[in-house]
Protein backbone atom coordinates (compact mmCIF):
# COMPACT_ATOMS: atom_id res chain seq x y z
CA UNK A 1 0.00 0.00 0.00
CA UNK A 2 1.17 3.58 -0.78
CA UNK A 3 2.23 5.76 2.19
CA UNK A 4 0.60 8.68 0.30
CA UNK A 5 -2.90 9.20 -0.58
CA UNK A 6 -3.90 8.91 -4.08
CA UNK A 7 -5.14 11.54 -5.92
CA UNK A 8 -9.06 11.18 -6.93
CA UNK A 9 -10.32 12.51 -10.13
CA UNK A 10 -14.44 12.75 -10.28
CA UNK A 11 -15.92 11.97 -13.75
CA UNK A 12 -19.28 11.28 -15.11
CA UNK A 13 -20.54 9.67 -18.23
CA UNK A 14 -23.89 9.73 -20.12
CA UNK A 15 -26.23 6.80 -19.88
CA UNK A 16 -29.73 6.23 -21.28
CA UNK A 17 -31.32 8.17 -18.98
CA UNK A 18 -29.33 9.24 -16.46
CA UNK A 19 -25.82 10.73 -15.65
CA UNK A 20 -23.12 8.37 -13.83
CA UNK A 21 -20.71 9.77 -11.24
CA UNK A 22 -17.56 7.87 -10.89
CA UNK A 23 -14.02 8.30 -9.18
CA UNK A 24 -10.78 7.24 -10.37
CA UNK A 25 -7.75 6.45 -8.37
CA UNK A 26 -4.11 4.81 -8.62
CA UNK A 27 -2.57 3.47 -11.77
CA UNK A 28 -2.19 0.11 -13.37
CA UNK A 29 -5.18 -2.14 -15.29
CA UNK A 30 -8.39 -1.00 -14.45
CA UNK A 31 -10.08 -2.30 -11.30
CA UNK A 32 -13.84 -1.42 -11.73
CA UNK A 33 -15.91 -1.96 -8.34
CA UNK A 34 -19.57 -1.90 -7.86
CA UNK A 35 -21.27 -1.64 -4.52
CA UNK A 36 -24.63 -2.96 -3.19
CA UNK A 37 -27.19 -1.88 -1.26
CA UNK A 38 -28.28 2.25 -1.12
CA UNK A 39 -24.60 2.54 -1.01
CA UNK A 40 -22.18 4.90 -3.47
CA UNK A 41 -18.50 4.73 -4.59
CA UNK A 42 -17.24 6.21 -1.27
CA UNK A 43 -17.72 2.56 -0.12
CA UNK A 44 -14.42 1.41 -1.63
CA UNK A 45 -12.65 4.59 -0.65
CA UNK A 46 -10.14 2.88 2.08
CA UNK A 47 -10.45 -0.15 0.02
CA UNK A 48 -9.17 1.62 -2.94
CA UNK A 49 -6.26 4.09 -1.57
CA UNK A 50 -4.89 0.78 -0.61
CA UNK A 51 -4.80 -0.96 -4.13
CA UNK A 52 -4.52 2.55 -5.81
CA UNK A 53 -1.00 1.27 -5.94
CA UNK A 54 -1.36 -1.44 -8.59
CA UNK A 55 -4.85 -1.15 -10.47
CA UNK A 56 -6.66 2.22 -11.76
CA UNK A 57 -9.35 1.78 -9.15
CA UNK A 58 -12.85 3.25 -10.39
CA UNK A 59 -15.89 3.03 -8.42
CA UNK A 60 -19.11 4.88 -9.43
CA UNK A 61 -22.61 5.91 -7.78
CA UNK A 62 -25.58 3.34 -9.43
CA UNK A 63 -28.22 5.67 -10.97
CA UNK A 64 -30.32 7.63 -8.78
CA UNK A 65 -27.81 7.01 -6.27
CA UNK A 66 -26.55 10.33 -4.42
CA UNK A 67 -24.54 11.95 -7.42
CA UNK A 68 -25.44 9.88 -10.27
CA UNK A 69 -29.13 11.66 -11.74
CA UNK A 70 -31.80 10.15 -13.15
CA UNK A 71 -33.37 12.08 -16.28
CA UNK A 72 -36.93 11.72 -15.06
CA UNK A 73 -39.33 10.28 -12.30
CA UNK A 74 -37.71 6.59 -10.49
CA UNK A 75 -38.44 3.54 -12.19
CA UNK A 76 -38.08 -0.23 -11.75
CA UNK A 77 -34.44 -0.87 -12.86
CA UNK A 78 -33.28 -4.29 -14.16
CA UNK A 79 -29.98 -5.67 -13.40
CA UNK A 80 -29.53 -5.77 -17.42
CA UNK A 81 -29.81 -1.95 -17.15
CA UNK A 82 -26.99 -1.78 -14.35
CA UNK A 83 -24.40 -3.77 -16.17
CA UNK A 84 -25.28 -1.92 -19.33
CA UNK A 85 -24.05 1.44 -16.63
CA UNK A 86 -21.24 -0.67 -15.33
CA UNK A 87 -20.12 -1.57 -18.69
CA UNK A 88 -20.29 2.39 -19.94
CA UNK A 89 -17.93 3.37 -17.11
CA UNK A 90 -15.58 0.92 -18.28
CA UNK A 91 -15.43 1.82 -21.37
CA UNK A 92 -15.21 5.71 -20.30
CA UNK A 93 -12.24 4.58 -18.71
CA UNK A 94 -10.17 2.76 -21.67
CA UNK A 95 -10.47 0.36 -24.03
CA UNK A 96 -8.72 -2.71 -22.22
CA UNK A 97 -10.58 -5.70 -20.39
CA UNK A 98 -10.99 -4.92 -16.26
CA UNK A 99 -11.28 -6.42 -13.12
CA UNK A 100 -13.76 -6.18 -11.55
CA UNK A 101 -15.04 -6.75 -7.66
CA UNK A 102 -18.29 -6.65 -6.55
CA UNK A 103 -20.20 -6.71 -3.41
CA UNK A 104 -23.76 -7.85 -2.79
CA UNK A 105 -26.04 -6.42 -5.20
CA UNK A 106 -22.64 -5.16 -6.49
CA UNK A 107 -21.26 -8.65 -7.30
CA UNK A 108 -24.82 -9.39 -8.86
CA UNK A 109 -24.64 -6.64 -11.53
CA UNK A 110 -20.87 -8.03 -12.12
CA UNK A 111 -22.65 -11.39 -12.88
CA UNK A 112 -24.68 -10.07 -14.99
CA UNK A 113 -22.08 -7.95 -16.82
CA UNK A 114 -19.88 -10.92 -17.28
CA UNK A 115 -23.33 -12.33 -19.36
CA UNK A 116 -24.04 -9.38 -21.43
CA UNK A 117 -20.47 -7.63 -21.97
CA UNK A 118 -17.82 -10.75 -21.74
CA UNK A 119 -15.16 -9.21 -23.32
CA UNK A 120 -15.08 -5.85 -21.18
CA UNK A 121 -14.16 -8.35 -17.80
CA UNK A 122 -10.62 -9.70 -17.31
CA UNK A 123 -11.66 -11.29 -14.43
CA UNK A 124 -14.89 -11.21 -11.61
CA UNK A 125 -14.96 -11.50 -8.03
CA UNK A 126 -18.49 -11.63 -7.02
CA UNK A 127 -18.62 -11.35 -3.28
CA UNK A 128 -21.52 -12.75 -1.29
CA UNK A 129 -23.88 -11.83 -4.52
CA UNK A 130 -27.32 -11.71 -3.18
CA UNK A 131 -29.16 -14.03 -5.19
CA UNK A 132 -31.53 -15.46 -3.17
CA UNK A 133 -33.34 -17.25 -6.43
CA UNK A 134 -30.75 -19.93 -6.05
CA UNK A 135 -31.47 -20.73 -2.64
CA UNK A 136 -33.74 -23.89 -1.87
CA UNK A 137 -35.80 -21.86 0.37
CA UNK A 138 -36.18 -18.93 -1.75
CA UNK A 139 -39.94 -18.87 -1.37
CA UNK A 140 -39.50 -17.86 2.22
CA UNK A 141 -37.04 -15.11 1.42
CA UNK A 142 -39.43 -13.69 -1.09
CA UNK A 143 -42.08 -13.38 1.55
CA UNK A 144 -39.67 -11.58 3.29
CA UNK A 145 -39.57 -9.27 0.50
CA UNK A 146 -42.88 -8.93 0.36
CA UNK A 147 -43.11 -7.66 3.93
CA UNK A 148 -40.82 -4.91 3.47
CA UNK A 149 -43.01 -3.88 0.79
CA UNK A 150 -46.15 -4.11 2.82
CA UNK A 151 -44.39 -1.89 5.25
CA UNK A 152 -42.56 0.33 3.10
CA UNK A 153 -46.37 1.48 1.30
CA UNK A 154 -47.80 1.42 5.36
CA UNK A 155 -45.60 2.76 7.42
CA UNK A 156 -42.54 4.48 5.31
CA UNK A 157 -39.09 3.77 4.23
CA UNK A 158 -37.16 3.92 7.59
CA UNK A 159 -39.30 0.94 8.64
CA UNK A 160 -39.16 -0.82 5.93
CA UNK A 161 -34.77 -0.27 5.60
CA UNK A 162 -35.30 -1.60 9.14
CA UNK A 163 -36.60 -4.79 8.04
CA UNK A 164 -34.05 -4.99 5.29
CA UNK A 165 -31.24 -4.68 7.92
CA UNK A 166 -32.77 -7.72 9.86
CA UNK A 167 -33.32 -9.68 6.28
CA UNK A 168 -29.41 -9.01 5.92
CA UNK A 169 -28.18 -9.88 9.40
CA UNK A 170 -30.50 -13.24 9.88
CA UNK A 171 -27.97 -16.11 10.43
CA UNK A 172 -24.86 -14.09 10.99
CA UNK A 173 -23.12 -11.17 12.60
CA UNK A 174 -25.16 -8.27 13.40
CA UNK A 175 -23.74 -5.22 11.67
CA UNK A 176 -26.18 -2.69 13.12
CA UNK A 177 -24.87 -3.28 17.01
CA UNK A 178 -21.46 -3.59 16.03
CA UNK A 179 -21.68 -0.32 14.07
CA UNK A 180 -23.32 0.98 16.93
CA UNK A 181 -20.26 0.85 19.23
CA UNK A 182 -17.98 3.01 17.24
CA UNK A 183 -18.60 6.71 16.36
CA UNK A 184 -18.76 7.26 12.69
CA UNK A 185 -16.47 9.27 10.99
CA UNK A 186 -17.10 12.76 9.24
CA UNK A 187 -17.15 11.06 6.22
CA UNK A 188 -18.88 8.02 7.21
CA UNK A 189 -21.32 10.39 8.53
CA UNK A 190 -21.62 12.24 4.71
CA UNK A 191 -21.71 9.23 3.21
CA UNK A 192 -25.04 7.83 5.30
CA UNK A 193 -26.64 10.83 4.60
CA UNK A 194 -26.04 10.66 1.22
CA UNK A 195 -27.47 7.25 1.61
CA UNK A 196 -30.46 7.78 3.03
CA UNK A 197 -31.25 9.77 0.28
CA UNK A 198 -31.38 6.53 -1.26
CA UNK A 199 -33.33 4.64 0.46
CA UNK A 200 -36.91 5.15 -1.81
CA UNK A 201 -35.38 4.37 -4.82
CA UNK A 202 -33.55 1.06 -3.40
CA UNK A 203 -36.59 -0.29 -1.28
CA UNK A 204 -39.16 0.57 -4.25
CA UNK A 205 -37.32 -0.16 -7.44
CA UNK A 206 -34.16 -1.91 -6.72
CA UNK A 207 -34.37 -4.71 -3.98
CA UNK A 208 -36.64 -7.12 -5.42
CA UNK A 209 -34.97 -7.22 -9.18
CA UNK A 210 -31.57 -7.35 -7.21
CA UNK A 211 -32.12 -10.14 -5.27
CA UNK A 212 -34.51 -12.34 -7.41
CA UNK A 213 -32.21 -12.45 -10.36
CA UNK A 214 -31.53 -15.83 -12.05
CA UNK A 215 -27.99 -16.04 -13.57
CA UNK A 216 -27.51 -17.04 -16.95
CA UNK A 217 -25.25 -19.79 -16.21
CA UNK A 218 -24.71 -20.61 -20.06
CA UNK A 219 -23.09 -17.31 -20.78
CA UNK A 220 -21.16 -17.02 -17.94
CA UNK A 221 -19.38 -20.34 -18.65
CA UNK A 222 -18.92 -19.41 -22.59
CA UNK A 223 -17.12 -16.25 -21.27
CA UNK A 224 -13.74 -15.80 -21.17
CA UNK A 225 -13.83 -13.93 -18.10
CA UNK A 226 -12.21 -15.60 -14.88
CA UNK A 227 -15.28 -15.69 -12.63
CA UNK A 228 -14.27 -16.23 -8.61
CA UNK A 229 -17.12 -17.03 -6.35
CA UNK A 230 -16.42 -14.84 -2.88
CA UNK A 231 -17.99 -15.94 0.38
CA UNK A 232 -17.04 -14.23 3.63
CA UNK A 233 -15.37 -16.41 6.34
CA UNK A 234 -17.37 -15.03 9.29
CA UNK A 235 -21.08 -14.69 7.67
CA UNK A 236 -22.04 -17.60 9.16
CA UNK A 237 -25.75 -19.23 6.96
CA UNK A 238 -26.45 -15.39 6.34
CA UNK A 239 -28.40 -15.69 2.97
CA UNK A 240 -25.83 -13.36 0.92
CA UNK A 241 -23.16 -16.10 2.00
CA UNK A 242 -25.81 -19.11 0.95
CA UNK A 243 -26.44 -17.12 -2.30
CA UNK A 244 -22.59 -17.32 -2.60
CA UNK A 245 -21.81 -21.34 -2.60
CA UNK A 246 -25.57 -21.78 -4.49
CA UNK A 247 -23.68 -20.19 -7.36
CA UNK A 248 -20.47 -21.69 -7.24
CA UNK A 249 -22.01 -24.76 -7.31
CA UNK A 250 -23.91 -24.57 -10.26
CA UNK A 251 -21.13 -23.29 -12.31
CA UNK A 252 -18.64 -25.82 -11.00
CA UNK A 253 -16.10 -23.84 -9.32
CA UNK A 254 -14.93 -23.91 -5.79
CA UNK A 255 -15.87 -21.01 -3.45
CA UNK A 256 -12.98 -18.26 -2.40
CA UNK A 257 -13.18 -17.22 0.94
CA UNK A 258 -12.31 -13.41 1.93
CA UNK A 259 -11.60 -11.80 5.64
CA UNK A 260 -14.35 -11.20 7.62
CA UNK A 261 -18.11 -11.65 6.89
CA UNK A 262 -20.30 -9.73 4.03
CA UNK A 263 -18.03 -6.96 2.40
CA UNK A 264 -15.21 -7.67 4.84
CA UNK A 265 -16.97 -6.58 7.32
CA UNK A 266 -15.10 -7.06 10.80
CA UNK A 267 -11.63 -7.74 9.03
CA UNK A 268 -8.46 -6.10 9.43
CA UNK A 269 -8.61 -3.59 6.59
CA UNK A 270 -5.04 -4.17 4.83
CA UNK A 271 -5.66 -7.65 5.11
CA UNK A 272 -8.28 -7.55 2.87
CA UNK A 273 -7.17 -5.42 0.30
CA UNK A 274 -4.64 -8.09 0.20
CA UNK A 275 -6.47 -11.29 -0.09
CA UNK A 276 -8.92 -9.36 -2.97
CA UNK A 277 -5.35 -8.52 -4.85
CA UNK A 278 -4.74 -12.33 -4.11
CA UNK A 279 -8.18 -13.34 -5.52
CA UNK A 280 -8.20 -10.94 -8.68
CA UNK A 281 -4.85 -12.18 -9.97
CA UNK A 282 -5.58 -15.61 -9.61
CA UNK A 283 -2.45 -16.07 -6.99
Amino acid sequence: MSTTEPKVESRSVRVPGATLYFEVRGAGPALLCISGGPTDADLFADLASRLADRYTVVAYDQRGHSRSTLDGEPADISVAAYADDAAAVLAAVGDEPAYVYGNSGGGTIGIELVARHPDRVRALVAHEAAMFSLLPDAEYWRGRLEEIDRTYRAEGVFAAMGLFGAMVEEGGPKYSEEMAQSPPTPEAQEMMARMTGNFDLFVAHELVPIVEYEPDLDALRRAPTRVVVAAGETSGEQAARRSALALAERLGIDVTYLPGAHGGWGSDPQEFAERLHEALRGT
